[in-house]
């Protein structure tokens, strides 16, 4: 039995959520519904403007929430990535254990100013990210630990590192790795914008092809340049053996190798869609890891995005993810 379930890499970022209107996103000079990479001068901006708005703070980036939600339902997870020696990247540290999941605490870490990531909430529930990666933009191969990717059940890498080279070569590397020593490997391709952007850069950390991947639909439509879902679901076919297509309120597709099945969403009160994919792909990798089936594991990972949906913030608490989990035991 593997030490880790998952061994997760992704961008150190500490995320600072707010609830916004509209037309600050307009004013902000801001693409709604996307995450958007600005220098720090253009992120300062907009922390200026929000300044007298009560926000929440977490460590996140969306390998990060997953990571977390494995450790909240009971499994186990190691998360490797880059943070500076400065106030948020000790806190960011500190929150990762306190939630659970082992890290790359090792070493000293390097003067600058770690990653933040404004998450702005409009009233009709999207998300909209501006991020600024700090020295998160340098994760490289320094950072992975091998001798963990080996212990792990999974290899989980986020599609967000593909807009730098460093992290880019370093999720290459890790996914070699974990396919030597026999650990299934696994991408999210986490945003629109990067499928739209960098999709030579995703196919590049897919390689011959992942055990797991995890898109929404217009990541998945965006892949294989296609408005049809039915194109979509076969072209994802020859980058993973295996995958999961969310659809927000319409639930979700899930691909075994053999069976495609449609995973029915779990009626909520959305108030927020902040880490919904996050939840959801740290649930599927949870129930995948405990031997589930993957409509077993299907149905836990839309039953933890639908609670998480229901409360402002990526995350929610270990004690509601628990509640979630025993309707499934």
């Amino acid at each position: 039995m593997p030490k880790y379930d998952v061994y997760g890499i992704g961008n150190a970022l500490v995320d600072m959520e707010y609830e916004v209107e509209v037309s600050d996103l307009e004013q902000l000079r801001i693409d709604k519904g996307v995450m958007t990479l600005v220098d720090e001068a253009h992120q300062i901006e907009i922390m200026a403007h929000l300044a007298d708005r009560p926000h929440q703070r977490g460590s996140g980036g969306s390998a990060a929430n997953s990571l977390i939600a494995v450790g909240q339902l009971g499994g186990s997870g190691f998360y490797s990535c880059k943070v500076a020696n400065d106030h948020l990247g000790h806190f960011y540290l500190d929150d990762l254990i306190a939630n659970g999941v082992d890290t790359n605490r090792h070493g000293n870490h390097d003067d600058g100013h770690t990653g933040r990531c404004l998450v702005l909430v409009t009233p009709d529930t999207d998300r909209t990210m501006v991020t600024h990666l700090g020295i998160s933009g340098g994760f490289s191969r320094a950072e992975l630990v091998p001798q963990a990717i080996c212990e792990s059940g999974y290899f989980y890498m986020e599609g967000y590192l593909v807009t730098s080279d460093s992290a880019r070569a370093a999720s290459v590397e890790g996914r070699r790795i974990a396919e030597e020593a026999g650990v299934k490997t696994a991408i999210s391709l986490s945003d629109p914008n990067m499928v739209t952007h960098f999709k030579p850069g995703l196919l590049e950390m897919i390689g011959n092809g992942v055990d797991l991947l995890f898109a929404n639909e217009a990541e998945a439509k965006g892949m294989a340049d296609t408005n049809d879902l039915g194109a979509a679901v076969e072209f994802l076919k020859t980058l993973a053996r295996e995958f999961a297509i969310t659809r927000g309120p319409k639930g979700a597709l899930v691909w075994d190798g053999t069976q495609l099945t449609e995973i029915a969403a779990v009626p909520t009160q959305a108030v927020d869609t902040v880490g919904a994919g996050d939840m959801f792909a740290g649930a599927f990798l949870y129930g995948l890891s405990r031997g589930w089936g993957h409509q077993r594991a299907g149905d836990l990972a839309a039953a933890g995005s639908a609670r998480l949906v229901a409360s402002l913030g990526p995350r929610i608490r270990t004690e509601e993810t628990q509640e979630v989990l025993k309707r499934f035991l």
